[in-house]
């Protein structure tokens, strides 16, 4: 009777768990988001650094992920440093009135989990240039647990790790960065490249 109880809290306790948070903010800076432009006369490729947010995850329930990831739209860079400041300048994105480039997650379809890793398609507002949008994008989740302290060389800190990958692309006219212009050089399709990391340190 007594172990019958016991697992009964037991199940009871793993079905009231709360979800775990993972912050994005990368404490070893190596978080960067890919970005390719695959024009006719110019191929341009180039990274975005400024990953922040926190993701809501439970191993027993990925569908119910939730979250928002942020990007500062000036640490958008390419090799060329000219580039890089027409990439910047208000013709473009314009930093200085849009700082910032988020994606909301609202919810996550066509879920599947082996093993450590969550397969989903994502549905969520993807905001860019002051305008936002509703995209669905394939990624998927790998849940890392008790590699938090392993991560930073640590491992007396235990904690999870939450690593989100996924590829999609936009097209840059629909957030009205140059529409129709300059094609030939700047590829209005823009492919996003996305592994990121998140922790979750052991309370």
């Amino acid at each position: 009777m007594k172990r019958h109880l016991l697992l009964a809290l037991a199940l009871a306790t793993s079905l009231t768990a709360a979800p775990l948070s993972f912050d994005f903010k990368d404490p070893k800076g190596v978080n960067a988001i890919q970005f390719h432009l695959d024009s006719l006369l110019e191929p341009i490729s180039g990274t975005a650094s400024g990953v922040i947010g926190t993701v809501a995850f439970d191993p027993a329930n990925p569908a119910a992920t939730a979250g928002k990831i942020t990007v500062a739209t000036k640490s958008l860079v390419v090799s060329n440093a000219t580039m890089t400041e027409h990439l910047q300048s208000p013709m473009w994105l314009d930093v200085a009135a849009n700082p910032e480039i988020v994606f909301e997650l609202t919810s996550l379809a066509n879920v599947a989990t082996t093993g450590n890793t969550t397969s989903a398609t994502a549905s969520g507002k993807f905001s860019l240039k002051g305008v936002t949008k509703e995209i669905s994008v394939p990624v998927k989740l790998t849940h890392l647990a008790g590699a938090y302290g392993k991560r930073l060389n640590k491992p007396e800190l235990g904690g999870d790790l939450l690593v989100i990958r996924g590829e999609f692309t936009i097209n840059r006219g629909d957030y009205g960065i140059q529409p129709g212009k300059n094609e030939d050089k700047v590829n209005p399709e823009v492919k996003l490249i996305l592994a990121i990391v998140g922790g979750a340190p052991k309370a």
